[in-house]
């Protein structure tokens, strides 16, 4: 099998994986064995990748709110008093940690983003017909643009 081929049969694979595909399906999908698809994974760390796509900064936050209620919710249905016992100090722990990442992204945060993606597009390109050197163009005019937008909205 081709060198380029093989590339196009992993990328494909790591994106049903992304989407929370198990491992014989993906294999089965693309035409690879399963110990083939569990390289690839433990290789290119793609546990870590779906990890870091699933777990977003909302969701993150709604969370240590979540916490937040039910830790609330204990010491107000409870007599308990060591439960009021470092309450504050756990709530102003989550309360730290929420405020934390309730932060949006900065205009360098958007900036090293579309550095990246436009490293991975380069890359992709060598084997993916679909991305012309017209289409990253198109994409670089739009980036510039958001970002001078989010730039003007700071100052």
């Amino acid at each position: 099998m081709a060198k380029k081929d093989l590339e196009q049969k992993k990328e494909i694979a790591r994106l049903y994986f992304l989407k929370g595909e198990n491992q014989k399906a993906i294999a089965e999908k693309v035409g690879v064995n399963r110990a083939t698809i569990a390289r690839w994974i433990t290789d290119g760390k793609w546990i870590e990748r779906r990890a870091a796509e699933n777990i977003t900064r909302p969701e993150l936050v709604n969370k240590a709110l979540l916490a937040i209620d039910r830790i609330l919710t204990k010491v107000s249905e409870s007599n308990d008093d060591a439960l009021l016992n470092g309450l504050g100090d756990r709530l102003s722990k989550i309360a730290t940690m929420i405020s934390k990442l309730d932060k949006k992204a900065s205009v360098v945060d958007v900036i090293e983003v579309f550095v990246g993606f436009g490293k991975w597009l380069s890359n992709r390109s060598d084997f993916d017909a679909e991305i012309t050197p017209e289409l990253e163009s198109l994409i670089n005019k739009y980036q510039d643009l958001y970002i001078g937008d989010c730039f003007n909205k700071k100052q």
